[in-house]
């Protein structure tokens, strides 16, 4: 029983932290289509593009970590940050990587 336990307890714990690790965090949230409040930006996120004024030539692959939404074209670093300031089911405030925040709507 002893050796049962020192095989089984090591591997129980690898698999755990091999699961943990495999989770993609995403936030439904944000997916849709968005206006900026003065309707000069369109922003489409869908399960993995960032589509910004409707240019999907130029889709951008994307990952949330936290309140913090990094993109990248092609898988291309450094990653492009847009921070979450607001988000509800209406509206979401995005603080740009030149400081400028936007206010969305859908």
């Amino acid at each position: 029983m002893k050796r049962y336990n020192l095989i089984f307890v090591p591997v129980l714990g690898a698999f755990m932290l091999i699961a943990a690790c495999d989770k993609k965090e995403s936030n439904t949230k944000i997916r849709g289509s968005w206006k900026s409040k003065d309707a000069n930006v369109t922003l489409k996120i869908t399960d993995k593009k960032f589509i910004m004024d409707g240019d999907e030539q130029n889709a951008e692959d994307y990952f949330t970590k936290g309140d913090t939404i990094f993109t990248s074209f092609e898988g291309n670093q450094p990653y492009t940050k847009f921070v979450i300031q607001k988000l509800d089911e209406h509206q979401m405030n995005l603080l740009y990587p030149d400081s400028l925040v936007v206010e969305f709507s859908r």
